[in-house]
């Protein structure tokens, strides 16, 4: 007898730094999700596509959820919801190099309450198993098994690529029988402009303290091929505004005699050329939004 082929969206959840977006894009095979060591990285839902002979998982990456203290961190916690409520399973990541906390008692308590109310099942993940020995693995899982009533608890590394293969086949177990929602070979439905704004988001925070993320947005102000070039060799203009809320930040940002930012853009612009499979100038700006993350205007003109 045959298998019959599931297809679904999953939402990968937990505190910040959990490592949901490296578990994505270990699924997906490919970068489609900002990583990051800096907290609160992820403010768009990407989904990554994972397709195989048996399942297509849509993944849908949110940002953590985590007690709000500004209206930015307010709306991003609503936006974590909402996923929930549309999503077939749910995959909750547990960092095993950390003692369960506060953060992950709160998520926990939050899926439980969306299990009553949906009926979701929820697959506790315990990512970053390499960072520990098998007795502080062990530990780990029996504290998860503690936590909470879930469908079920499966260890991973995504770096590593340990049991990444069984956490899609564990969370397409869960998906509703179904014909692929995407053609095969299609890895994310993530605009393009959105991507490359997360792409230089990823660049601009590596190496910064860890204030800085909630601070930084990144619009695409504009994409045009260069006029005047030959076909067999074109050259795309990607104009890009980075914001922070303070001056002393943009210093930051652009760092001395602006060897920071040309950094930030050699990087961006290798990893917006992989995207998109050509070449491209990069010019990148770095403007002041004072206090945007609290300004529902300026909230909505960065795109919140």
């Amino acid at each position: 007898m045959t298998q019959e082929f599931r297809a679904g969206f999953a939402c990968l959840v937990g505190r910040p730094n959990a490592g949901k977006s490296t578990l994505t894009n270990a699924l997906v095979g490919q970068k489609v999700a900002i990583t990051s060591s800096k907290p609160q990285t992820t403010r768009h839902t990407i989904r990554g596509i994972a397709t195989s002979e048996t399942a297509q998982l849509i993944l849908v990456d949110t940002p953590g959820l985590h007690k709000p203290r500004t209206l930015l961190g307010q709306r991003l916690n609503d936006l974590v919801r909402e996923t929930l409520l549309e999503v077939d399973v749910i995959g909750f990541c547990l960092p095993a190099d950390q003692r369960i906390g506060p953060g992950d008692t709160y998520i926990a308590r939050e899926l439980a309450e969306l299990q009553r109310a949906k009926r979701r099942p929820v697959v506790a993940i315990a990512t970053k198993s390499d960072k520990v020995d098998k007795k502080r693995l062990a530990e780990h899982l029996i504290a998860i098994d503690q936590l909470g009533d879930w469908a079920d608890i499966i260890p991973c590394s995504a770096v590593r690529g340990d049991q990444v293969s069984e956490v899609a086949a564990v969370l397409s177990s869960y998906l509703p029988v179904s014909p692929m929602l995407y053609p095969d070979g299609v890895l994310t439905d993530e605009p393009e402009i959105i991507m490359i704004a997360e792409l230089v988001r990823e660049a601009a925070l590596e190496g910064l303290d860890d204030e800085m993320p909630h601070s930084l947005a990144v619009v695409v102000d504009e994409m045009v091929p260069r006029e005047g070039r030959p076909e067999s060799s074109p050259l795309l203009d990607v104009r890009v505004n980075v914001f922070v809320e303070r001056s002393s930040q943009k210093a930051i940002i652009i760092g001395k005699g602006g060897a920071r930012l040309r950094e930030v853009g050699t990087t961006a612009r290798a990893s917006i050329e992989a995207l998109l499979g050509q070449r491209i100038y990069l010019d990148l700006h770095v403007k002041v939004a004072k206090d945007w993350q609290r300004d529902p205007k300026q909230l909505q003109r960065l795109g919140f």
